[in-house]
């Protein structure tokens, strides 16, 4: 009787798990197995860029810049101090956040003996830092430099004028790449202001192009289209092939898939509306694309080190007719283009135009630059120099710092100047 009342049971309980089966490692292993749903791979500018073939001399070149950037902030916050040429240690010390640094600005400044020099304050014994006379006379050449270069900067702002859609470009665009185009601090009233036969402001934040059709033929014709024309009369290539492409440099390692040469070969052929044309832009996917690219290409050939932020390219987007994904479309192109992650921000280069990390074709304000960079690259090496001359204008110094007040000092006391005694 139990025998067939526990068969019973268990012919219940069978019939129960059929109807509902639980998914337990206990019952089965097939019940580990999860059913998957297997995707295509996403190609998007992010996987792009996590996937790209890095290019480490220009990873290596942007890392030094921005080192080389920090220092002149630093030493841009210490000229705008009027009390003195020099700064206490403690005082830089707050201008940890304001310059980007993630360690302190009295060690950073260390680090760098030929661009700051630390001494011992004469009276009041702690700490000061100024600017080295080496770094100070870069400085004062550079902006002489881009004084001298005022008529290159003019016509970079007019190709960029003529280059856009209405003959019309925001100086807040303009103020964000100035350091790019080389233009001087105050380019408002030391350019715009008095080339008013070139281009006028309308509003405060608009600039727009004074008789833009009457002007230099040069000025239309394109970077790379001087690059086809040496291509069409030197290695013999038909119009066919050269009307339209671009100089391809693809990075040492780049990985070459089947049907990508193919691929390189018709898009080079596709016809698309120029920078400089004002004729309508067609609608179609891979033309639109194709002069979007031939417009960032023409706006890094406009710049000083053929170089700019990513970020920075997004203010010319109206301006510029660029209505598409500025960092998909780059990203698309390695042979043309290289974005750098190094730093806070990415940076964006004309692969053409850099070879060995260093700029084929330089100009005067690039070599300025260059130069700082060399200084800021040496660091504490050759710094036995500075030793020696630092004993020698020791005595000098003392002479050369006058304090008028208390309030004139920029830090903390560490003592009164008079004894209690005698204050009496």
């Amino acid at each position: 009787m139990n025998s067939l009342k526990s068969l019973r049971y268990s012919s219940i309980r069978e019939a129960l798990t059929h109807q509902n089966p639980i998914k337990s490692s206990s019952l089965c292993p097939l019940y580990l197995y999860n059913q998957r749903r297997w995707l295509k791979p996403v190609d998007s500018a992010q996987t792009r860029l996590e996937n790209r073939t890095r290019d480490h001399k220009l990873d290596k070149l942007i890392a030094q810049i921005r080192k080389q950037n920090v220092i002149l902030e630093i030493s841009k916050l210490m000229s705008c101090k009027k009390r003195g040429p020099f700064v206490s240690l403690q005082l830089m010390s707050r201008w940890k956040n304001l310059v980007g640094l993630n360690v302190n600005v009295g060690a950073f400044v260390g680090k760098y003996p030929h661009a700051f020099e630390i001494f011992t304050h004469p009276f009041r014994k702690n700490l000061c830092c100024k600017i080295t006379e080496k770094l100070k006379g870069l400085v004062d050449e550079e902006e002489n430099v881009i004084r001298e270069c005022e008529v290159d900067a003019v016509r970079r702002i007019k190709k960029l004028l003529l280059m856009s859609r209405n003959g019309v470009l925001r100086v807040h665009a303009l103020r964000l790449i100035r350091r790019e185009l080389g233009l001087p601090e105050d380019f408002r009233d030391s350019i715009l202001a008095k080339y008013t036969s070139d281009f006028r402001l309308i509003d405060l934040e608009t600039l727009e192009l004074v008789n833009g059709d009457g002007d230099d033929e040069s000025l239309c014709v394109a970077k790379v289209e001087e690059w086809r024309e040496v291509e069409y009369r030197e290695k013999w290539l038909s119009e066919f092939e050269t009307n339209y492409a671009f100089p391809i440099h693809l990075p040492t390692g780049f990985k070459i898939e089947k049907g990508f040469r193919e691929g390189l070969k018709n898009w080079q052929r596709i016809p698309y509306v120029k920078p400089y044309e004002r004729k309508e832009i067609s609608r179609g996917l891979e033309r639109f694309e194709k002069r979007v690219v031939a417009v960032i290409h023409e706006l890094l050939s406009l710049t000083v080190e053929k170089m700019v932020e990513v970020e920075r390219l997004a203010h010319f987007r109206k301006d510029l007719g660029i209505e598409v994904n500025v960092r998909e479309v780059i990203l698309k192109h390695p042979g043309i283009f290289y974005v750098s992650t190094k730093g806070s921000t990415q940076t964006l280069f004309l692969r053409e135009a850099y070879s060995k990390g260093c700029l084929i074709e330089p100009n005067p304000i690039y070599n300025v630059r260059r130069k700082m960079l060399d200084l800021v690259l040496l660091k504490t090496r050759h710094s036995r120099k500075l030793l020696q001359t630092e004993g020698e204008t020791h005595e000098e110094e003392k002479r050369d710092v006058l304090i008028g007040s208390d309030e004139d000092w920029e830090g903390e006391r560490d003592g009164d100047w008079v004894l209690p005694i005698l204050g009496k």
